[in-house]
């Protein structure tokens, strides 16, 4: 590899959810498409699908936005048998300078990890393989030296102790979830080091009382938690993409001094994920 090469190739760390965003990895939804209901969501939108057309023009606004604040957005190939890999969060999670590539819960999603493997390689970066129980990059949120990992369909308490043995410097969370919510980052988010978005119906009592002391929380309702009102995406400290739909999220956002950059994603979320889901970090600040 020659020396401008490696000053090109995206190094790996991500600490948080929110400092500032240097690569990230996307997919465009060139075949995206409710094939197989999966999640609680997709019910929902069963009879009206997805339009593919509109759900590439939301995707490409999403990818500008992130652009025009400095990020370095890079993108997986799209193949045609898999509807789901828009959602490349689940495909994978960066945890400090460790990437991990998941073990899918779901069948209909396995292949999308080879993608990735195969991209990481031709990329020259590392990672390591979970290989015991499922897990999906949608239920890790790191906050630092603490991680979360939902405990859900898709991932499970095999996967969360092989985290914990990779990582032993960090302190690995399990968090069980609703058994109908699909990720952690359906219910549960970090704008920053301070402050949390949360759906408090989605977790056991004792669990919800240790997020309260741990962060200051936005608590919303079942009705944002379904419009994806936890998956906001932060691209700065204090500066995050968001639906333009969750008006009540967004103005609790702001009163907290958080600039709230409204993209239309209402195609995209109709799977059951909006930014955060659509988008694999590789770095921050």
């Amino acid at each position: 590899m020659t020396k401008m090469q490696e000053e090109k190739k995206p190094q790996t760390k991500c600490q948080s959810e929110f400092g500032e965003l240097k690569h990230v990895v996307v997919c465009p939804p060139a075949y995206m498409e409710i094939r197989k209901v999966i999640n609680e969501t997709q019910k929902h939108y069963l009879n009206h699908n997805i339009d593919q057309d509109l759900a590439m023009k939301q995707h490409t606004d999403f990818v500008k936005a992130l652009r025009d604040h400095g990020v370095d957005v890079m993108s997986l190939p799209a193949h045609e048998q898999f509807n789901e890999q828009v959602y490349t969060r689940d495909i994978g999670f960066c945890i400090g300078d460790t990437l991990f590539t998941a073990n899918m819960g779901d069948e209909i999603r396995k292949g999308e990890t080879k993608i990735l493997r195969e991209w990481l390689e031709k990329q020259g970066l590392t990672y390591k393989m979970v290989d015991e129980g499922t897990i999906e990059g949608g239920d890790v949120v790191v906050d630092r030296q603490r991680v979360w990992i939902g405990l859900s369909k898709r991932t499970d308490e095999k996967a969360v102790q092989q985290v914990q043995q990779q990582l032993p410097e960090y302190e690995v969370i399990p968090v069980r979830i609703r058994e109908d919510i699909l990720h952690l980052d359906c219910v549960f988010n970090l704008v920053r080091e301070d402050l949390a978005i949360l759906y408090p119906d989605a977790f056991e009592r004792d669990d919800l009382e240790r997020f309260r002391k741990l962060y200051n929380t936005i608590e919303i309702s079942e009705e944002e938690q379904f419009y994806m009102g936890t998956n906001i995406l932060s691209f700065a400290p204090d500066k995050l993409l968001s639906l333009p739909s969750n008006k009540r999220v967004n103005e609790a956002l702001r009163e907290e001094g958080v600039t709230v950059i409204e993209v239309n994603f209402s195609e995209i979320i109709k799977s059951g994920g909006s930014f955060r889901c659509c988008s694999l970090p590789l770095q921050r600040q």
